[in-house]
């Protein structure tokens, strides 16, 4: 007998038991429904094996000289990890920390939320943002990311409906959500404090989640941009600070740093030929030239197969809900 001559079969008899009895009816169609799931079913798409990136190959060449204390360097696509030196060592993270102040505000906020400043502030890197203006959240996200403006992430961190305190604990859950042990806030800013750390293999991971947001990744990949309060009354001009963008074939930006603690930071992602690379230098001399070196010998030293698995194709990774 075949499978269909079979299931037609066991419909008549369903339909026959379900005029002279309910119950047994039902656990019929029960039988049915597992008769279905086992004998007919599909596996499901995730059952099938899936196919990792292929590795990047060294050519063995000999790394440059780097004045940076803490490196890390990941090949996205295969989660290879290319270059590390002193990598999970908790250090200050300088600005690199507004990575998750910004990610927490796409979060949280919409893009053109109004946001009145409430406060004005004087410590390390500022817009000159006064008390009053009112800007929509995305103008601060620029004056955060490109000028590194910390006025602009404490107003961003202000807006929580628990304050500032509310929007710190934000941060540290999402690192917590991540799993980075490395890594704990006081402030959105950056600025050193006790209890304020990272690694450079922290802010690797930091940098992938931050540019799931597409949003995120325009900004912070900008030049110099002009933004205005809501209703025109001031206006700033603001340059990115990393000096890669635009002059460092494929830079795509992402964030800087700099303190007394922590030194010159910077976490850049970069993408040659559709393979895309995040590096992070922490407590770097010259983390400018730390960097271009290391993007030099990475694009050298490594290749990659030509031909990658479907879904491995170099394409940055993009948020899902």
């Amino acid at each position: 007998m075949t499978r269909r001559k079979f299931v037609k079969r066991f419909l008549k008899l369903l339909i026959v038991r379900i005029r002279s009895n309910i119950w047994l009816s039902l656990a019929l169609l029960a039988l049915l429904i597992l008769f279905f799931s086992l004998v007919l079913g599909e596996k499901a798409p995730t059952d099938r094996p899936v196919r990792p990136s292929p590795l990047p190959v060294s050519q063995n060449l000999p790394p440059p000289d780097i004045s940076a204390l803490h490196i890390f360097a990941l090949d996205l696509d295969s989660r290879m990890v290319l270059y590390q030196k002193d990598a999970d060592t908790r250090t200050y993270p300088a600005s690199t920390t507004k990575m998750v102040t910004g990610i927490v505000a796409m979060e949280n906020y919409s893009l053109d939320q109004s946001v009145s400043v409430g406060r004005e502030f004087t410590d390390g890197q500022r817009l000159g943002l006064k008390t009053g203006e009112v800007l929509s959240l995305e103008k601060l996200l620029f004056a955060m990311l490109v000028q590194s403006a910390n006025d602009a992430a404490e107003i961003i961190a202000d807006q929580s409906p628990g304050g500032r305190d509310d929007f710190i604990l934000r941060m540290n859950n999402k690192v917590t959500q991540w799993n980075l042990q490395n890594t704990h806030f006081q402030n959105p800013t950056g600025l050193d404090q006790d209890g304020h750390f990272s690694s450079a293999s922290d802010l690797v991971r930091i940098a992938e989640k931050f540019i799931s947001f597409p949003e995120l990744r325009r900004i912070s990949s900008t030049e110099n941009a002009v933004i205005s309060s809501s209703d025109f009354s001031s206006s700033y001009i603001v340059s990115n600070i990393n000096e890669l963008l635009g002059r460092v074939p494929g830079v795509l930006g992402i964030k800087t740093g700099f303190t007394d603690g922590a030194g010159q930071a910077l976490v850049t992602l970069v993408n040659r030929n559709g393979h895309p690379v995040i590096i992070s230098v922490i407590n770097s001399k010259d983390r400018f030239a730390d960097t271009e070196r290391l993007i030099s010998w990475i694009y050298s030293n490594f290749t990659w197969p030509e031909s990658l698995p479907a879904g491995s194709s170099g394409q940055l990774p993009v948020r899902t809900p």
